[in-house]
């Protein structure tokens, strides 16, 4: 750790147990009403209204941790349905505006459904159905979002075939003037289903965007528990960005949220030489894996289980032993020697010094090690810094690219607020 005494930085409050991991009800009221009504994350296209026979549900069942996961999803799917189809009809009707807020609104519910990971039965059709839902209201936007289907082609055999991505093209990027590109690793429960919310905003500003999954999450096609597929799996994303005549090989970007960060760390030591600049927020490198850290952030900032979560992404199932046992060992990029690798592209680590999900420390010790990197903590802030964060980044990555652009205006391409 960081802190002096050999401390975690927010030592004394590993102990405090977080309000909304009394029940359903406290998580509702005190972490997830008011970001369901701006229509941010983890609410991405969905407004709470849309939520609340869901939570009056759960709240008579007094529903509350450790959940069955299937019995949780399925309270849901009728809400989810119930929008699907009012799209559906609209759709039917040529009504395209409003079938394409229906079947976000419809996916927003699904994705809650199998949050934080589709790790039961019911869950992993609720996966299945909001990707229906989601990439059918994206296509129908004005500026549509398309999923392309990048070929693995330094997979090993056991490994998936493709690489599911969105992407999004400006329609001003051609061969002759080729555009910036910013590729998006999501995070451990945000898969590109909703951190496509990010791509409109960049468009407007005429930077392409590329949203994929990192390992063990949604339909990446890596091997979740192998150290070394991430390395396979971006030398094959970046073979086909490297095809791409509208996108301009020199400014090419990448942004990477929470869990991802851990990968956008590793992945600017070991592809430096295709990136013009990283930014890793609110992710971690080694000491996210210490038990001590694990045996407590099961009650801690994150609204469900997160040591579980992590294991299973990781490739561990339901062996979370195992996973604090072994995990430091097998995943550490400071043990592994990626944080002392003598090449790093440019690399900007952003977080809030009061992270509960991945500790500050972290980031503290990979500026110790390796390449000069670049760092800026929000002070007093939780998990990611937000909303200071983002104009942070934003700005960052103006600069990078020497575009012209507003924060303010490119943030409020955010919230969701139905139009219907």
């Amino acid at each position: 750790m960081a802190a002096p005494g050999g401390n975690f930085f927010i030592q004394d409050k590993l102990g405090v147990k977080a309000a909304h991991h009394e029940n359903y009800k406290q998580l509702w009221e005190t972490k997830w009403k008011k970001p369901a009504e701006m229509g941010v994350y983890p609410f991405m296209f969905g407004t709470a209204s849309d939520f609340e026979p869901v939570v009056a549900e759960m709240t008579a069942r007094d529903m509350k941790e450790p959940y069955n996961w299937d019995e949780y999803a399925k309270l849901y799917f009728p809400q989810a349905e119930k929008l699907k189809a009012v799209a559906q009809e609209a759709q039917s009707k040529g009504e395209t505006e409003k079938a394409s807020e229906y079947y976000l609104r419809s996916s927003a519910v699904y994705r809650i459904s199998r949050f934080p990971a589709p790790r039961s039965e019911v869950q992993r059709e609720a996966w299945k159905l909001g990707k229906e839902c989601a990439l059918k209201g994206l296509s129908l936007r004005r500026h549509p979002v398309s999923e392309v289907m990048i070929p693995h082609t330094h997979r090993l055999p056991h490994e998936g075939l493709h690489i599911p991505v969105y992407y999004m093209l400006p329609s001003s990027a051609t061969k002759a003037t080729p555009v910036p590109t910013i590729i998006i690793f999501t995070g451990l429960d945000g898969y590109r289903t909703e951190l496509a919310v990010w791509m409109e905003g960049w468009r407007q500003n005429g930077v392409a965007t590329i949203v994929l999954e990192i390992p063990g999450t949604g339909d990446c096609p890596a091997e979740a528990s192998d150290p070394k597929s991430p390395d396979r799996l971006y030398t094959s994303l970046f073979d086909w960005i490297g095809q791409q005549d509208g996108i301009d090989q020199k400014k090419v970007g990448l942004w990477a949220f929470s869990t991802g960060g851990y990968y956008a760390i590793r992945v600017a030591h070991t592809h430096a030489d295709k990136l013009a600049g990283v930014v890793a927020l609110g992710g971690g490198c080694h000491h996210m894996f210490d038990r001590e850290w694990l045996d407590n952030v099961n009650h801690l900032e994150y609204p469900f289980d997160l040591a579980n979560t992590l294991a299973y992404k990781w490739g561990y199932g339901d062996d979370v032993e195992r996973f604090k046992t072994e995990a430091a060992g097998k995943f550490s990029l400071l043990n592994d020697g990626t944080l002392d690798r003598p090449k790093c592209a440019r690399l900007l680590l952003v977080n809030g010094t009061e992270d509960e999900i991945f500790p500050i420390d972290d980031y503290y010790l990979a500026l110790q090690h390796g390449a000069p990197k670049e760092a800026r903590f929000v002070q007093g802030v939780k998990h990611m810094g937000e909303p200071m964060s983002f104009f942070i980044i934003f700005n960052w990555f103006y600069k990078l690219f020497d575009i012209e652009a507003d924060p303010v205006k490119q943030l409020q391409t955010l919230p969701f607020k139905p139009k219907y």
